[in-house]
């Protein structure tokens, strides 16, 4: 489907392996494949009730050339996972993709995804955001970088990335660092970021609302100026506790908390109007 034939564009939020949920929405918004088009924040499996049922209908979405998806950091973990670096953590549902017979085609799929996509002119989206530090134009070169090793042809590249992969070092961005913790530092900003201070530095163990206490110096990244909502709006997931808030005329989360029994939501990017529907499976 060419670009100007589409209807709508939906951002859909964190699946989190919520089939039911995603079955649900695409109802509620009358998504038309032949007219809509859908673009996913990330996340598509882990927590869920059917991650394997998930990604094969979204892989489905993608190949038909009527939906698009950023990689997403539970993304990444399957990848750690299937490559036999990670083990599946206590609360992931995705023994399931492992088990699938056609896992190796579901991971080779999903491991050559990007992190970064642009649904038009003026909008961007990533898992958890855009570092106030960097510009849009540095966002898709930087998750280029990152987007090459993971979908490398030599695995012995993929894997080497993913064995390094995990890690809060370093946690400020700079243009001299190489390697590994380029990448690293790449990736958790891109899948991984909610708090930043003033520079920029990351900071990981806060989850939380934001009318809850954060650490001293730290505020939700898209709290400081940002060179990126300078040109475009910023749309991401991620964060499950923001429900969905609009953060300002330029930053939009999509992350509804579906997985949490909460809702799953649709954000239309014509209208701006979110659709949400809440996780059948909680009901």
């Amino acid at each position: 489907m060419s670009r100007e034939n589409v209807r709508y564009n939906y951002v859909i939020g964190d699946v989190q392996g919520c089939f039911e949920a995603l079955k649900a929405l695409l109802k509620e918004i009358q998504f038309d494949s032949d007219q809509d088009f859908i673009w996913f924040a990330g996340d598509l499996v882990a927590r869920g009730e059917n991650s394997v049922g998930a990604i094969r209908f979204i892989k489905k979405l993608v190949d038909r050339g009527v939906a698009a998806t950023v990689l997403g950091n539970h993304d990444l973990n399957l990848l750690a996972v299937a490559r036999g670096i990670k083990k599946i953590k206590e609360k992931d549902n995705t023994q399931d993709v492992i088990n699938a017979l056609e896992s190796d085609d579901l991971i080779d799929w999903l491991r050559k995804q990007p992190l970064c996509l642009f649904p038009n002119d003026q909008t961007v989206l990533t898992h958890a955001g855009i570092p106030t530090n960097w510009t849009v134009e540095q966002a898709a070169q930087y998750a280029k970088e990152v987007e090459v090793v993971v979908g490398h042809d030599d695995f012995a590249v993929v894997d080497a990335f993913l064995e390094e992969m995990y890690g809060k070092e370093p946690t400020l961005w700079s243009e001299n660092l190489k390697g590994n913790e380029r990448l690293r530092c790449i990736t958790n900003y891109l899948t991984r970021m909610r708090l930043t201070d003033a520079e920029g530095r990351l900071e990981f163990s806060f989850k939380d609302a934001l009318d809850e206490p954060m650490p001293e110096g730290f505020k939700p990244w898209f709290q400081f100026e940002s060179q990126a909502t300078k040109t475009h709006q910023v749309i991401f997931g991620h964060w499950a506790a923001l429900e969905g808030q609009i953060i300002s005329e330029n930053i939009q989360n999509v992350d509804g908390g579906c997985v949490w029994g909460n809702n799953l939501l649709a954000y239309r990017l014509e209208d701006k109007r979110m659709f949400a529907v809440h996780n059948p499976m909680f009901s």
